[in-house]
């Protein structure tokens, strides 16, 4: 590339980056309209830069317009697959559209990228508490079809118990132990779906809430990870529990814990909607 290829160049991505400041600027003002056509003057400078395509797409967000809204999610996913506000908000238009399953599976694409130590950990509660909406509306619409699905099966049970009493008595009650009996098994088949009390060791001892995203101190106790952090932020850099000194550097992701509550979820879909 010539020198003044470069310098254009240069001079391209310094503009591109105050429009994105002013954009900015009016986003924090409330101006959309401008913030759309400064983010757009940008993208036009320096159309590879995912950010600019993702501040957009906030903007559109705001303006509800959710068609746009995943166009520049879309495009900038392709520019940075590990875009956590893309996931999310394609999550969030997917999810305008109906379509629960890729919308869930964006959102959950967000939350697992917005973990760790260093990617945008402040929004791991946005996520989880969108995440957890779509979650609950496809437990309860797969849980409506299981109970009709079992119901019907009960009574197809019951009536098949009736037709074998009556072979040798056509007026043969069915006997109450056998009908206790049925109803036990079905019960028990739809035990997950009733809504219980959420484990002690899959919640967060400050919060009380489960886990979106634990780590385990020094000590070997497990909290929500933004919790203790704003903890040692605003309080003091110790544990909690303990008062033993802690650093935020020595946090460890407990990803038993983790495995532990996605497999917990994966079961008991209800607790999703349990605060």
């Amino acid at each position: 590339m010539s020198p003044e290829a470069d310098s254009a160049a240069a001079a391209s991505k310094l503009q591109a980056e105050l429009l994105k400041q002013e954009g900015n600027a009016f986003f924090k003002k409330d101006r959309i309209g401008a913030a759309i056509d400064a983010y757009t003057g940008a993208i036009a400078l320096c159309p590879k830069v995912a950010v600019y395509w993702t501040n957009r797409a906030l903007c559109y967000k705001r303006r509800n317009e959710w068609v746009k809204l995943e166009e520049d999610c879309r495009m900038a996913i392709q520019l940075d697959s590990h875009s956590v506000k893309a996931h999310y908000m394609l999550g969030l238009a997917l999810l305008n559209k109906d379509e629960l399953t890729e919308g869930i599976k964006e959102l959950e694409k967000s939350l697992e990228l917005g973990r760790g130590a260093h990617p945008a950990s402040y929004m791991v509660e946005e996520i989880w508490q969108e995440l957890s909406k779509a979650k609950y509306i496809k437990w309860e619409s797969l849980t409506r079809e299981r109970f009709s699905q079992l119901h019907k099966l009960k009574e197809s049970c019951k009536e098949a118990l009736r037709n074998y009493n009556s072979l040798d008595n056509p007026a043969a009650y069915v006997p109450e132990v056998q009908l206790n009996e049925l109803e036990e098994v079905f019960w028990k088949a739809s035990k997950s779906d009733i809504p219980a009390e959420v484990p002690d060791h899959l919640c967060c001892k400050i919060t009380l809430d489960v886990f979106r995203d634990p780590v385990i101190t020094p000590s070997g106790i497990t909290y929500e990870r933004a919790v203790l952090l704003d903890h040692l932020h605003r309080v003091g850099k110790f544990d909690p529990v303990t008062r033993e000194a802690l650093e935020p550097h020595q946090l460890v992701p407990n990803l038993a814990i983790k495995e532990a509550v996605h497999a917990f979820l994966s079961e008991h879909g209800w607790a999703y909607r349990m605060r």
